[in-house]
């Protein structure tokens, strides 16, 4: 409580746009003083204005205007940060910008460290530890995934899913600590029987959102995929088909691409970060054994391993010693390039394709696709984007593990309780409802300047 009455002492301020030249700015502040330390740089009286109310004026030093622009009001508690808040929309002058934030400082205002407007709102209620951190998300998003993923987040669909688990377990665990107020007579208020039902409905469900973190992860950061094969293969032909540009140079000489080449590529809404690498093969000078390297370095680091090979030089006994050594804890894609010729060696389950003739090519993009969505995947189901909510998940569900063995053990029911409230507290990590200032600190550290 001591650091809520500190933010709410103080009013800060922070560039909320990009830093640099732009067409506008947009300066925010909040806290108690936000309106009146704007009003004394504002050439329009606004201390009595409503909130969601717009403003055109001049922001003004003592000598001359700095500058045109729109002040919007929000009155806490109905605002963002749950405080009194303003937003200057100014143009974008870096002289500009910084002119204004220097004349509210010198009238009150303090700078705003990274994330403390959405440090903020938590603290005020206006949203809980996840929805917060979904905003970091939301403007960090590359993929129409990426992003509805962090609106169903930031609105509240993780948090009310683990609201109906916690609502339930509370309910058990506070009839078992009952209990122990009756342990003379031997009373049992919770029915052993529904709660070993309800904690392993509840496993299942902790599972569930766990394991969409593999996906989720995914779609955050994008797949890393990576694509390997012989010399000659068509490994820049099918980047470049994949891309639908020539961004790889193609040649039929051999080792023609020397070091990796890194390219995004969006299929249905989800981003594959790809890799052309070297050829694998003996190297025959320095650089292309450094390039070879950097190949198994990349093919380590992935996470989809697309495997090219020429469906008419390659034989199936060379096709399974190269997939031998690639990273096993890879998704691995074989590709049969060059189908539109002779064939010698066509691998179960490989793609035929014609890189060169762009056929296949949409066949490529599916396979990627169907590697990491699994059948039945929905946007709009809770999804598991962030580590430590996935750490939190799977500490849950060693200690509802735990209140399982306990029941079928017969143990006492101060020990199962002990074990719920343990589950409880990892649950409640994930939404603020329990949290320390280490965990805060680190989690708003990542955040933006002015957010």
């Amino acid at each position: 409580m001591e650091q809520q009455n500190l933010l709410d002492r103080t009013t800060i301020v922070a560039l909320s746009t990009p830093p640099g030249v732009s067409a506008i700015a947009l300066i925010r502040l909040s806290g108690n003083d936000a309106i009146t330390i704007t009003n004394k740089v504002f050439d329009k009286d606004i201390l009595n204005a409503n909130g969601y109310s717009v403003h055109y004026g001049s922001i003004k030093n003592e000598e001359n205007a700095i500058d045109d622009v729109i002040v919007t009001i929000f009155k806490g508690p109905k605002s963002f940060t749950g405080e009194n808040s303003v937003e200057i929309a100014c143009h974008g002058s870096t002289f500009i910008q910084q002119s204004i934030i220097e004349l509210l400082l010198q009238n009150g205002a303090t700078m705003a460290k990274a994330g403390e407007f959405s440090k903020r709102a938590f603290f005020n209620g206006k949203m809980d530890l996840s929805q917060t951190e979904a905003i970091a998300d939301l403007i960090h998003s590359t993929s129409s995934a990426a992003h509805q993923i962090a609106m169903n987040q930031m609105r509240g669909g993780f948090s009310n899913d683990l609201k109906v688990l916690r609502e339930k377990l509370i309910h058990f665990a506070s009839m078992i600590e009952l209990e122990l107020d009756f342990s003379e007579e031997d009373v049992e208020f919770a029915d052993r029987t529904e709660l070993h039902k309800l904690v392993s409905e509840v496993i299942e469900h902790v599972n569930k959102l766990a394991q969409s973190f593999k996906l989720g992860n995914a779609i955050k950061n994008g797949v890393q995929t990576v694509i390997v094969g012989r010399p000659n293969a068509g490994k820049s032909t099918l980047l470049n088909g994949l891309l639908n540009e020539e961004r790889a140079i193609v040649s039929d000489i051999p080792g023609t691409t020397r070091d990796t080449l890194e390219e995004s590529l969006t299929i249905s809404g989800l981003e594959f970060n790809l890799i052309d690498t070297a050829g694998i093969r003996e190297a025959k000078d320095t650089i292309e054994k450094l390039g070879i390297e950097r190949t198994f370095e990349k093919i380590n680091q992935s996470a989809i391993v697309v495997y090219l090979y020429d469906v008419n030089r390659t034989n199936a006994e060379e096709v399974e010693k190269d997939l031998s050594t690639l990273n096993q804890n890879a998704s691995v894609v074989v590709i049969a390039n060059k189908a539109d010729l002779p064939k010698t060696a066509v691998i179960e389950n490989a793609i035929l394709i014609s890189a060169l003739k762009k056929e296949g090519i949409e066949e490529v993009k599916s396979a990627l696709y169907n590697t990491v969505v699994e059948e039945g995947f929905n946007l709009e189901s809770t999804i598991v984007t962030n580590a430590r909510h996935y750490e939190s998940l799977i500490r849950t569900n060693e200690d509802l593990q735990k209140v399982i063995d306990g029941i079928d053990s017969g143990l006492s029911g101060d020990f199962v309780a002990m074990d719920i409230r343990q589950a409880l507290h990892h649950l409640g990590t994930i939404t603020g409802e329990i949290s320390t200032d280490e965990l805060l600190g680190n989690i708003f550290a990542n955040f933006c300047i002015g957010k």
